[in-house]
């Protein structure tokens, strides 16, 4: 009888367990889930040391790259000029950047517009402080992070001078950049990048900055060629390359430096920055044939000036869609923004007149929309993308975000620009005297020549 006591008590002491066990298991279940969502963040040091050398690689596109690009591409007279207001503009970016530039763009504000002031000579950045990447939990450096946006801050402007070389005053120059980054890059950086930003929350890709910097340098260089007016002798002096040989060296650099700007705008040693390192290498080689292929049919003769302007506008159009295109994509893309950019440079510039001195607008400005349009098409998976991201998932609703974005830049940098030029106009004046624009920027402005022979 006492056995049967104790069987019965331990039978309904064994049952009793297993009716707790689905308790138990619940309540096991949602700490793990309680822990995995507690994510401890990390910092790998192959991100650390990539983003670091992509950092200095976006810096080597500005000086020398782009100053000596640009440089080959002016006469003798002016190549010193060119030189100088692309390492002062340069570093002027850099300045405003720390001071409050990165806060601008990146200061934590949830207006859709600008980042805020929270971030004023980088109040609160240590170096224990941390900013996200794709990954989930990885992070890497706010200085670092810092850095490598203030890089492009200090290329952009510097896009822009092509718009205006061989006539506009030093002191112009410098002023115009600092208004026109204030005013346009900081926010438009923000739109785009920024979690809170307009741009942004449409779902328009652009991976490494097709609206940010090329479409809104372009469009600030075209209203600026335009507003300032055309060069003593346009149309009817020689106004040819005065060096193609360090026009393509510098040309050369920016592609090398390309991939610090478009693979680092990944921000992870990852798969997903083999992707843009691809497309880096193909879209400009497609686009140096594309440009190619046009001379020869429409002149006969394929030049090194036509291979260096399509190889640079092979990189703008790639650089929104870098991360998210297929390497199939990526040279079709490369070879259709060539022609649409020749055709721009060769004819539309010369039917509407205006003088923007080394096609910034032309290579920049409509390789930057081609490439930001053409992003909302070759992101599909069929075409070897990677998927898009606007709201509703189709091809449509991306390239109408990717539309969105363009215009919005568009208007945006249009309209600080003229702004800025006027409020230049009327504080230092837009160009130098025609007697000093005859005899030359470098000694007109510095006091010194390129070339002493």
């Amino acid at each position: 009888m006492k056995n049967d006591v104790k069987l019965s008590g331990l039978t309904a002491l064994g049952a009793s367990l297993l009716m707790a066990l689905p308790a138990w298991a619940q309540e096991a279940t949602e700490a793990a889930a309680e822990v995995a969502a507690e994510v401890v963040p990390t910092v790998d040091k192959g991100d650390v040391a990539w983003m670091m050398m992509a950092s200095v690689l976006v810096l080597f596109m500005t000086v020398p790259g782009l100053a000596l690009f640009y440089g080959g591409l002016v006469r003798t007279k002016n190549m010193l000029s060119v030189l100088m207001q692309t390492t002062v503009i340069a570093a002027v970016g850099m300045i405003i950047w720390v001071v409050y530039g990165y806060s601008m763009a990146f200061g934590g504000s949830t207006s859709p517009y600008w980042g805020g002031f929270a971030k004023l000579f980088l109040a609160g950045v240590t170096t224990d402080s941390l900013a996200a990447t794709f990954s989930d939990g990885v992070m890497i450096p706010e200085y670092l992070f810092i850095v490598f946006q203030m890089t492009f801050a200090a290329i952009t402007p510097a896009l822009i001078i092509g718009g205006f070389a061989e006539r506009i005053k030093f002191s112009t120059a410098l002023l115009f950049s600092v208004i026109w980054l204030t005013f346009s890059y900081f926010p438009v950086a923000h739109m785009v990048w920024d979690a809170a930003g307009v741009i942004y929350n449409h779902g328009a890709i652009d991976f490494a900055g097709g609206t940010v910097v090329h479409i809104n340098a372009g469009i600030a260089a075209l209203v600026a060629a335009i507003v300032i007016g055309p060069r003593l002798g346009y149309g009817k002096d020689n106004m040819a390359p005065h060096s193609m040989t360090l026009t393509m060296v510098g040309a050369s650099m920016l592609w090398v430096g390309w991939f610090g700007f478009n693979v680092g705008s990944n921000l992870e040693a990852t798969a997903g920055a083999t992707l843009a390192m691809i497309n880096t290498f193909i879209a400009p080689a497609a686009a140096i044939l594309g440009w190619m292929l046009m001379e020869v049919l429409t002149r006969g003769k394929a030049s090194m000036l036509g291979a260096a302007s399509g190889m640079v506008a092979g990189l703008v159009a790639i650089t929104p869609a870098c991360g998210t295109t297929g390497p199939v994509g990526a040279i079709a893309l490369g070879f259709v923004a060539a022609i649409a950019c020749f055709f721009f440079v060769t004819t539309i510039k010369h039917k509407l007149g205006y003088d923007d001195s080394l096609d910034v607008f032309g290579v920049h400005g409509v390789g930057g929309i081609v490439g930001a349009i053409a992003t909302g098409i070759l992101a599909a998976p069929s075409l070897g993308g990677t998927g898009f991201v606007a709201e509703g998932g189709t091809m449509g609703a991306q390239v109408y975000a990717q539309i969105l974005g363009v215009v919005i830049t568009i208007i945006w940098s249009g309209v600080v620009s003229l702004v800025a030029l006027y409020i230049c106009k009327a504080v230092t004046g837009l160009r130098v005297k025609e007697d000093e624009e005859r005899e030359g920027l470098d000694l007109v402005s510095h006091g010194e020549r390129a070339y002493n022979t």
